[in-house]
Order: C-alpha cells, then sequence, then structure tokens
C-alpha cells in the first residue's frame, strides 16, 4: 500500500505529462511548417495554407494560430473543431513569428489514466496477494511447531516426561526441544527420587506412630481414669497424624481431586477447636469459630483441618488475643460462583511488611521457625483445586478459599500493595 498508492498518483501525472508532450510536438512541427511559409520575411502573404497543419490536429481537436500578414500583425486562423469542452491545452510562443494554441478533449487521456491505475492497481491487488500467500505459508511453517513446542510444554507440566524426537527444521525451536528433552529426563529423575525419598520418609514415620499407637494402647488399661482419658486423646492425635501422613503422601504423587468429597466444614473444625482449645487456655487465650451449620464444600477433610492448624498454631505462636475462625459462602465470577471462605485471624501485631510478600514460600521464615508450615498448608489446599490467601497484614487475616463444586477455583488477586482485603476473581 505505502508503494502502491504514491505509483498510482505518479502513473496518473505520467499520463498527463505524456500527453502534454506529444502536444508539444505537434506544436514544434505547426511552428516549423509555419515559419516555412513565412519565408525570409517572416510575413504570410496571402492566406495560410492550412492544408499540411491539418495532419498535425488530432481528431477532436483544435489548433488555433496567430501569424503576421503584411495587412494585420496578428492574423488568426483556426483548424479542427470549432470548440473543444473541458480542454487540454497547451500554447507555444514563436515571437515575431506569432503563436501557436493547440486543444484536444480530455476524454483519452482520461481513459488511458484510468487504465494506468488499473494495472497499477492489479500489481498492487497481486502484491498483497502474493505477500499474503507467502506471509501464510511462513507463519504456518513457525506456527505449527510453535504450537506443538506449547503443547509439548504443556504436557511437561501436566506431568508427560516422555521425550519426543519430533524437529522442525527450525534452529531456535528445536534447540527449545533439545532443551526439553534434557529437562524432562532431568525432572523426571529429580520426581522419581523425590517420590522415592518420600516413601522412604513416609514409611518410617508411620512405623514409629503405629509403635507410639502401640504404646498408647497399653495405656489405654491403665487403672487411672485420667491416664486412660489422656491415652485416647493421644490415640486420637496419632489416628489423625497417620491421616495426615498418608494424605500428604497421595498429595506429592497424584495432584487431582478425584478423591475430594462433599464435607461439612463446621463439622471438621469443630474438631479441631477440641484440640486446639486446651493449648489457647494454657496461654489465657480464647479460640472461636463463627459460621452456619450445613455449609459444605467439595475438599479433602484431613487436609482442610491440616491447613487450618496450621494457621491456628502459628496465631498461637506469633499472634496474641482471640483467635477467630469464620466460615462463610462467597459469590464471585460473572458467573457468580458460590465458594466456601475460611478466615482465621487473630488480634496481634501482624506480619510486617518486609516478609510479606514472601511468607509463602518454602523455607522462608521471619521469626526463626522451618518456614514450611505456610507453604504445606497452601499446597494441601490447592491438592483440593482451592486457594490459601493473605488478606490482610496487620492483624492478619488468612482466608482459605474451598469449591463447593468438585472443579478448580480461578486464581485469586495476591495482595502486592497496603494489605487490603482481596476478592476472588
Amino acid at each position: 500500500m505505502v508503494l502502491g498508492i504514491p505509483l498510482m498518483f505518479t502513473a496518473w501525472r505520467l499520463v498527463e505529462d505524456f500527453t502534454r508532450d506529444d502536444m508539444q510536438r505537434r506544436l514544434d512541427q505547426v511552428a516549423t511548417e509555419v515559419r516555412f511559409q513565412q519565408g525570409q520575411e517572416g510575413l504570410i502573404r496571402g492566406r495560410l495554407n492550412v492544408d499540411r497543419l491539418e495532419p498535425v490536429v488530432p481528431e477532436g481537436g483544435r489548433l488555433e494560430v496567430i501569424y503576421p500578414t503584411p495587412l494585420d500583425s496578428a492574423s488568426r486562423v483556426s483548424i479542427g473543431e470549432p470548440f473543444v469542452e473541458n480542454a487540454v491545452q497547451e500554447s507555444l510562443a514563436m515571437g515575431v513569428s506569432g503563436s501557436l494554441r493547440l486543444e484536444i478533449p480530455p476524454y483519452e487521456m482520461r481513459a488511458t489514466q484510468w487504465r494506468a491505475i488499473a494495472v497499477v492497481g492489479g500489481l498492487l491487488v497481486m502484491s498483497i496477494a502474493a505477500g499474503s500467500v507467502v506471509a501464510h505459508v511462513t507463519a504456518r511453517r513457525l506456527a505449527d511447531p510453535l504450537s506443538d513446542v506449547a503443547a509439548r510444554a504443556a504436557r511437561l507440566g501436566a506431568g508427560d516426561f516422555r521425550p519426543d524426537p519430533r524437529r522442525h527444521g527450525i534452529v531456535e525451536l528445536d534447540r527449545v526441544s533439545d532443551v526439553l528433552d534434557s529437562a524432562s529426563v532431568e525432572i523426571s529423575e529429580r520426581l522419581q527420587r523425590e517420590r522415592s525419598l518420600v516413601g522412604d520418609v513416609s514409611h518410617q514415620l508411620r512405623s514409629r506412630l503405629t509403635a507410639v499407637r502401640l504404646r498408647l494402647d497399653e495405656l489405654a488399661f491403665h487403672p487411672d481414669p485420667e491416664v486412660v482419658t489422656e491415652a485416647n486423646e493421644a490415640m486420637a492425635q496419632v489416628d489423625r497424624l497417620t491421616q495426615a501422613v498418608n494424605d500428604l503422601v497421595r498429595a506429592s504423587r497424584d495432584q487431582n481431586r478425584t478423591d475430594t468429597v462433599a464435607i461439612d466444614v463446621m463439622a471438621e473444625l469443630r474438631s479441631l477447636i477440641e484440640d486446639w482449645e486446651p493449648q489457647y487456655r494454657d496461654q489465657n487465650r480464647s479460640l472461636m469459630l463463627y459460621g452456619q451449620d450445613g455449609v459444605t464444600a467439595h475438599a479433602t477433610g484431613s487436609r482442610l483441618r491440616e491447613a487450618v492448624s496450621v494457621l491456628v498454631d502459628n496465631a498461637l505462636a506469633h499472634g496474641s488475643g482471640r483467635c477467630t475462625i469464620r466460615v462463610r459462602n462467597v459469590r464471585f465470577g460473572a458467573d457468580r460462583r458460590e465458594m466456601v471462605c475460611v478466615e482465621v485471624t487473630d488480634e496481634g501485631s501482624g506480619i510486617p511488611d518486609s516478609i510479606a510478600s514472601r511468607i509463602f514460600e518454602r523455607g522462608f521464615s521471619g521469626r526463626n521457625s522451618s518456614g514450611v508450615g505456610l507453604a504445606l498448608a497452601r499446597a494441601l489446599v490447592e491438592a483440593d483445586g482451592g486457594r490459601m490467601e493473605l488478606q490482610a497484614r496487620s492483624p492478619a487475616v488468612f482466608a482459605i478459599f474451598v469449591p463447593t463444586q468438585n472443579e478448580p477455583i480461578l486464581p485469586l488477586v495476591r495482595d502486592h500493595g497496603g494489605g487490603g482485603p482481596l476478592e476472588p476473581r
């Protein structure tokens, strides 16, 4: 288009220039003939012989000749049509020998100009079509391999670590494919080592928990009722810990949510409250649960309890005052999907701004702890298709969003600013 449009304008002007050049050549021929008839005197005696001038005048044109005679220095004679409408004119001054003016109708010149425009326009359309074909072929040559590489990267992210021998003949993309092959092998080996390690650790941990439970079983037959009560409570804790270990191992091996079921959130959290209330009472603090009965979520009960336990434990260790757990339903998105929100907050000073953006990083701790708890809690929630977020910094408000249906939720807006409340999106 940048080349074709100026070229159309240029073609239009060139046709007009060629036409005027032709008219000037005709006027030069007429001038030569008039000077010849004037002879040495530079005068036309009698009448101008127009027979030799008529062939020079184009069809439909008009030629006006002004020449000197002994009686009149500006005699006139017209050849051709008496009047030409919208004429294209060219003149030639011959000094004392007179002057010439040639007029021709514009229609033939305009027709030629439009034909030139049509030719240039046709070339323009052909060039655009050819360019489009080349662009399409080139784009397909690049887009199809890019789609293959993107699909392969997606499979790698989904856990498919099989190498792909296909190459596309494009150096950069083939290099990416080679890197993906190497990464697939490395990630597969690393995952295998981690799974083996998780299996070994979980086996040893379950073995130790089984041994602890056997000892607690013996204490269950102790004659002191208080010892029996404590033993039963301890066995219940051991059973929950064993279930949590099994869930963690399952989550590390399989991130799908086919094992999630509809659970009563309030019932799950009441059992958690019973476990933590004694510890809060020992520190003259209270642990409160607010929410309506009948709130259900599609999740794994042990994972939800463990995630909330991490938050309650952090509130006990790093917070102060009353710790509050609130359960409510929320709606968000264009389709207004229903979610279950579990908020945990306390009356402490909250989380410093300097570490708020990193609290969910595994291994990071601002309070000399292991830095695993919050990362583990978030992993447990996400294993069920939910989200865990820091909604406010002072006082600290953590929110767990779990779906009410067996489907993952959309990502939440993360808090990177002043710690204001976040809404699920």
